[in-house]
């Protein structure tokens, strides 16, 4: 088996800071300590740097089926562009057919994965059918290595389920060991101001965030943890939180000393409804659910970060293109035009989350290295069932490690970015900190801005109970 000496690095854990040598053997970290030797080994000097555990993004969807069309990544394009920013490890989400099993869900996923994905990669269930028998699959599924489940308080007729649905879903984790994750929208609301902007012959993308105000994701918010209370306290997690009346609520039942969890995503904290001010149709980029709020929301999100009502930094990774065409694309953003309804929700960032976070972020004095750790990568492994094996640089850990250059700056384009994506969000920013190499299980898959994996190299982990701390 081959063997790597990282050394001279500064080791960034979401624990402690402190330099030292990694020693890597086979897929694992072996040894840690100062002066290492290990003939043979293949070095990587890493003085004046970071040495960190990889990112891990719990949040994308890679090939989403979405309003007559698909994600523009899949999980070649979009476990690459992960790793040039960073991240070792995604979580995905696997979306379960009406009147189909989860099981068939969970395997059309695998098959796309299979033979594509260059880092490792967990799943989520999406389900949309809480049946007695599918309350009985998901117990197998956490059995085997898919231990949370994505429920949606939006979008009636396609995802949307009731809270009857709900409860008996929030039961049963209760019981299995799994996770709920949850979208939360008031979807019934939103619906009826949806017909109505359009009634009024107003069909702009700013639409999309004026149809779904903050307030629609505060009350989803506050009532889904009353569901998961009711059903015994049990765990919840809710995906995306973009809205300071959705961390109040977020704040008041982890206060009371419920299992009350949550992430934001890096467009919540750099990007406000403004863009959606952006001339022409410009504004289709940030047609996201939820959508961007103004502003003043943002201090309070980072708030919520630095005093840990949100744990993780996630980023809802899903990208169609603005124009048709593009690396063979079909029409994606642009089925919307002169109808905000139809255009389809999402945008990239599974590439810049881990840059982004940690100029935003550490350089700019609002965290620390650490935080930055615990939150993109540490937290994330804990909460869906991923720790220790991921997320830390420890003995035993698999070798997920990255080097980072805290000096080093870039600037975000869609020019430079590997994301299957004819544009970014953060065109033109420029930021401190950028990953210079990349390994995954201990084989180096980014160095010197090239790609140098393999195709079809991740593998998909099994994920156990979530380790979870009030």
């Amino acid at each position: 088996m081959s063997r790597t000496l990282i050394t001279g690095g500064t080791i960034v854990t979401a624990a402690d800071t402190y330099a030292a040598d990694v020693l890597i053997d086979g897929e694992k970290i072996a040894q840690i300590g100062t002066g290492l030797q290990a003939g043979g080994a293949k070095k990587i000097d890493a003085s004046g740097k970071l040495v960190i555990p990889g990112g891990i993004d719990v949040h994308t969807h890679m090939e989403l089926p979405f309003g007559g069309t698909f994600a523009s990544d899949d999980f070649e394009t979009g476990t690459r562009a992960a790793a040039f920013g960073g991240t070792t490890t995604i979580v995905d989400f696997a979306v379960q057919a009406m009147g189909g099993t989860l099981a068939a869900a969970r395997d059309e996923w695998m098959r796309k994965a299979d033979g594509k994905a260059v880092v490792d990669y967990g799943l989520h269930m999406i389900v949309r059918d809480v049946s007695d028998k599918i309350l009985r699959e998901m117990d197998t599924l956490v059995r085997e290595g898919v231990s949370s489940f994505k429920l949606f308080m939006a979008y009636p007729g396609v995802f949307m389920v009731d809270d009857g649905a709900i409860f008996k879903a929030l039961v049963r984790t209760g019981e299995n060991g799994g996770l709920i994750c949850m979208h939360a929208e008031n979807g019934g609301v939103i619906d009826v101001l949806v017909k109505k902007a359009l009634a009024e012959k107003k069909t702009a993308p700013k639409w999309h965030a004026l149809t779904r105000p903050p307030e629609a994701e505060g009350e989803a918010t506050g009532r889904a943890f009353r569901l998961a209370e009711m059903a015994g306290g049990v765990p919840l997690y809710i995906v995306h939180l973009s809205a300071a009346q959705a961390l109040e609520q977020v704040r008041l039942f982890r206060d009371r000393g419920l299992p009350a969890y949550a992430e934001t995503c890096p467009q919540y904290l750099f990007l406000s409804y403004d863009n959606y001010e952006e001339p022409g149709f410009a504004g289709a980029k940030y047609v996201m659910s939820p959508p961007l709020r103004e502003k003043w929301h943002q201090e309070e999100l980072w708030k919520g970060l630095q005093r840990n009502d949100l744990q993780v930094v996630s980023t809802d990774h899903c990208p169609f293109c603005m124009k048709e065409g593009f690396q063979g694309q079909p029409k994606q953003k642009e089925l919307g035009r002169g109808d905000f309804s139809k255009i389809p929700n999402g945008a990239p960032g599974v590439e810049t989350r881990m840059a982004l976070m940690f100029d935003g972020g550490v350089v700019a004095g609002r965290i620390t290295a650490s935080r930055w750790i615990e939150l993109c990568s540490t937290t994330p492994a804990k909460i869906m069932g991923m720790f220790p094996r991921k997320g830390t640089i420890a003995v035993g850990s698999d070798a997920d490690i990255v080097i980072w250059d805290p000096k080093a700056t870039q600037t975000l384009s869609a020019k430079t970015h590997h994301m299957r994506v004819d544009y970014n969000p953060y065109e033109g920013r420029k930021v401190k900190g950028k990953a210079v190499t990349v390994l995954s299980r201990g084989e180096v898959i980014v160095e010197k801005d090239r790609f140098v994996g393999k195709k079809g190299r991740g593998k998909f982990i099994k994920r156990g109970s979530p380790i979870l701390q009030t």
